[in-house]
């Protein structure tokens, strides 16, 4: 056939299957993968429509092809070629118009592994990020100096340079698996040039193991404090756990909730969840029954101060394993309301540690606090005799009685990063006790790692204590928070000293003066040599003090807790003149 017969049936062809096709409905600029294999499939039929021309004119015709082979090949080709090519030129045009490079913030990613290559094409593949990845920084030496996707890689010390060339948005931490150090010394060299910070998620959190960019964030204050990964011993945890009744008392606080959460991925038999907290005891439930299934875990509303109440709960589930987390913790609050710590943190204690004894449960996990250690406060005392009476009350019990200390916990409910962050975001100023205050840190879920841990290894009457690593000054602490927020401190937000809290210590201490530690299999969890007492003579003092709490009479009960814990030494509280009247009695005496 002459060409002036064929272009029209060509041409026909081709107009009727993009027509069946739909290929014209698409938007350019959204065009994606599914525009390709729409087009791909469109024109396939499109030739083979022409090759079944080709057969039937050659049989049933002039004994002609209508088009040669090789010219249906190249038509073929050159159609696909055609097609997807404008489609993707026109896209790319438009976002380059729109996103024009002045509009573009300059990006380096650090960190040129696979992970780094997954963060670029993150952003190039989503073109209203207006993000534009000028390089990236790695430690191998053998790295730097060459080219991933027309990117230079350079070396750290390369940093000042580049941000003196480009005006440097963020710098994108994307190396997986980086020591808690050396993401500390990147965000400080970041900072140091005011240049915000960002982090790559770990690849288990990805989004059907693909990187989105809203999943990277800015760096969290968290992400400098807590320690390295934590290896627990699974398999000892899970036979300790697995099957088992297990009842976690304060269950809707920061620390009760975490621990529920991890006791549950062990399949215990049942996971009975107590606190008098009605509505974050309901959000509780409701995260667990998505997790696990509506009939998995007990909601039981109640308070450990109640024999009765807790009589009820230990009879109905006859729990073999309790975490008690219940426990008044706010130093400020318990200073001027004393009674209420001996009620909850040593009353309460009590009730739960005598009803697991009767009840033969088989063992008994009291979460502690480093400023039992020496305390200088009603909340500090009252959980070092709580710990007393836990501790005597093993030697005379079939039940193993476990005590874990630890500090700060960041995030938990009250603590100081939180209200930082509530100062920052209303802009200051953020309110620091005393310049040299510091304490020690550690994440919740770290924490509640080691309180299983720890309670697997105990074979009862151990006070245990966890490794938190060097204290942290908190002026330092708010410092880098200001920081890591993009400003600038003494110019966009200023830190206000107020003073030490009533009974707050400038320093936290892990151990008592006449305490030592004794390593265990652990690195991060130690033994406490901590004195202890016969449990009828505790008993009989924690008794009293548990009856006088009626009277309220509070120098009266602060001076009987300090009768019971020698060590404790009231510090910026009303009940310092206490400790100098027994100071004056004992010189007057000697």
């Amino acid at each position: 056939m002459t060409f002036k017969y064929v272009f029209p049936i060509v041409l026909g062809i081709r107009a009727l299957s993009f027509f069946l096709g739909k290929t014209y409905n698409g938007i350019i600029r959204y065009t994606s993968s599914k525009d390709t294999e729409r087009i791909f499939i469109v024109v396939s039929l499109g030739t083979l429509a022409l090759g079944l021309l080709n057969i039937l004119n050659y049989f049933f015709g002039d004994g002609s092809f209508v088009l040669p082979l090789s010219v249906l090949i190249i038509e073929y080709l050159a159609s696909m070629f055609a097609l997807v090519s404008f489609r993707i030129a026109v896209k790319l045009i438009y976002f380059e118009i729109k996103n024009s490079s002045s509009d573009k913030k300059n990006i380096i990613i650090y960190g040129a592994g696979e992970s780094g290559v997954i963060t670029k094409r993150t952003f190039d593949r989503v073109s209203a990020t207006k993000q534009n990845v000028i390089a990236f920084i790695d430690d191998n030496s053998s790295k730097v100096g060459k080219k991933i996707e027309g990117i230079r890689i350079y070396s750290k010390a390369g940093f000042e340079g580049l941000i003196q060339k480009y005006d440097v948005d963020s710098l994108i931490i994307s190396i997986q698996n980086l020591s808690r150090e050396k993401k500390d010394e990147i965000v400080d060299m970041a900072l140091k040039f005011r240049v915000q910070v960002l982090n790559v998620p770990a690849a288990s959190s990805w989004v059907n193991g693909e990187l989105s960019y809203r999943q990277i964030q800015k760096v969290k204050i968290e992400d400098l404090l807590g320690r390295e990964e934590i290896k627990l011993d699974e398999r000892n945890i899970k036979e300790q756990l697995y099957q088992k009744t297990v009842l976690v008392t304060g269950a809707a606080g920061s620390i009760g909730s975490e621990i529920a959460r991890q006791v549950a991925s062990y399949s215990p038999g049942r996971l009975v969840l107590l606190d008098q907290a009605e509505s974050p005891l309901y959000d509780l439930q409701l995260e667990i029954d998505e997790s696990y299934g509506s009939n998995f875990a007990e909601v039981v509303v109640g308070d450990v101060r109640s024999e009765y109440r807790m009589r009820q709960v230990y009879e109905t589930f006859n729990p073999e394993i309790v975490y008690h987390a219940a426990a008044y913790k706010h130093v400020p609050m318990m200073e001027e309301n004393p009674s209420e710590a001996v009620r909850t943190n040593i009353l309460g204690t009590k009730v739960c540690v005598d009803l697991a004894d009767e009840f033969g449960v088989d063992k008994f996990v009291f979460i502690s606090t480093d400023k039992a250690v020496n305390p200088t406060n009603v909340m500090g005392a009252s959980k070092r005799v709580a710990e007393m009476y836990a501790q005597s009350k093993n030697a005379t019990s079939d039940t193993k009685y476990i005590t874990t200390r630890f500090g700060n916990v960041l995030g938990s409910n009250g603590s100081v990063i939180p209200l930082f962050k509530r100062q920052i975001e209303k802009g200051g100023p953020i309110t620091v006790t005393h310049p040299e205050i510091t304490r020690y840190f550690m994440t919740i879920p770290e924490a509640c790692q080691l309180v299983l841990e720890a309670g697997k290894m105990g074979s009862g009457g151990e006070v245990y204590i966890f490794d938190m690593g060097p204290s942290v000054k908190i002026a330092d602490l708010a410092k880098k928070m200001v920081r890591l927020s993009g400003l600038e401190l003494g110019k966009d937000i200023h830190i206000k000293y107020v003073g030490l809290r009533p009974g707050e210590k400038l320093f936290e201490e892990l151990l008592a003066d006449a305490e030592n530690n004794l390593a265990t299999h652990h690195p991060q969890i130690m033994i406490g040599s901590v004195p202890q007492y016969p449990h009828e003579e505790v008993s009989r003092s924690v008794q009293d003090l548990c009856d006088s709490h009626t009277k309220f009479n509070n120098p009266s009960l602060v001076k009987k807790i300090k009768k019971l814990v020698p060590e404790y030494k009231s510090k910026n509280s009303i009940y310092e003149k206490l400790d100098k009247k027994e100071s004056s009695k004992k010189a007057i005496q000697s």
